[in-house]
């Protein structure tokens, strides 16, 4: 399994990269609040053959649940529901233990 890596600066700029490149009408996308780090993989190889990845990262910490990111204000806020067409939501899930993001956390 190889791993590549885009670090970002804060929450706020790794949610703003994970809008921009969500498919079109697609507005609520899981993340990973992991071991100090909030992140996202993304398969790269071809045919889902599941051999490359992009680790997507920042350091810092969400608090399950959903998140509410505004494009236009840069911000984020945590809310009970999905029902704005306008934001973008955030599914924050905190693993119990997940293999990919160990070794790639091993590799930084």
């Amino acid at each position: 399994m190889n791993i590549e890596y885009e670090e970002f600066d804060s929450i706020e700029d790794i949610l703003m990269y994970m809008s921009s490149v969500a498919p079109p009408m697609k507005n609520t996308m899981p993340i990973n609040s992991y071991k100090g780090y909030v992140c996202s993989f993304i398969p790269l190889s071809p045919g889902g053959s599941g051999d490359t990845f992009l680790m997507i990262y920042t350091k810092g910490e969400l608090e399950n649940g959903i998140v509410e990111f505004d494009v236009a204000t840069k911000s984020y806020k945590k809310v009970d529901v999905v029902e704005r067409a306008d934001k973008t939501y955030f599914v924050v899930q905190t693993p119990k233990r997940n293999t990919i993001a160990d070794k790639a956390i091993e590799k930084l």
